[in-house]
């Protein structure tokens, strides 16, 4: 069941998850592509949430999962990257990615995973490297005609903080992150540590 788009957004609760809880099995419409199903009944699946559409922080971190997405897909992950942005929007932003993008304009599926917002996303001294490097490389993508600016208004916010959460086939969270400031995610060799423990486990 995909997360349907409702005014206003409905006061829920924000309980974070812990390893080891289910997660309810349900199909995903991604803004581009077919359906999907969370959990994968055949592989780890990587569930990404994101901010914005167009966010320069997200667009930087997205960058180096792109690089690596063959590699992430042979260690047996699926990406799944969630955006509190209409469809309609997200869809122009992400058009180039080779993983499904999944829009939560209500952030429903944020409140049941119990991803946050707050002001330290942005004011967190060890986000300010990152923000900067986002921002330059923005200008210079739009300079060359590459890339869109985010819309100037945000109904969902702009203070989102970052979650990873690997699931497994069955439904278990085997991993999971909250950050702590914007850029605060599983690097891709954290995502594939991950994985590779569970094997080892397993």
């Amino acid at each position: 069941m995909r997360a349907p788009r409702t005014s206003p957004l409905p006061p829920v609760s924000r309980s974070r998850l812990e390893p080891g809880r289910s997660v309810p099995a349900r199909t995903l419409q991604p803004v581009l592509g077919p359906p999907l199903t969370l959990p994968d009944p055949e592989r780890l699946t990587h569930v990404q949430f994101r901010r914005f559409a167009g966010c320069p922080v997200c667009n930087l971190h997205l960058r180096s999962v792109v690089l690596r997405h063959e590699e992430i897909e042979r260690a047996g992950i699926r990406e799944v990257v969630l955006f509190h942005s209409p469809a309609e929007e997200l869809r122009e932003h992400v058009s180039h990615l080779p993983f499904a993008v999944v829009a939560d304009p209500d952030k429903l599926l944020y409140a049941e995973f119990g991803v946050e917002a707050h002001r330290r996303a942005l004011l967190d001294p060890r986000a300010w490297p990152a923000i900067v490097r986002a921002v330059l490389r923005g200008v210079g993508d739009l300079l060359r005609g590459r890339g869109r600016l985010p819309a100037t208004t945000q109904p969902g916010g702009r203070i989102g903080l970052p979650a990873d959460f690997l699931v497994t086939p069955g439904g278990r969270i085997a991993a999971l992150k909250y950050g702590e400031h914007v850029y605060d995610q599983w690097s891709v060799d954290e995502l594939l540590g991950h994985a590779a423990q569970l094997r080892t486990v397993g």
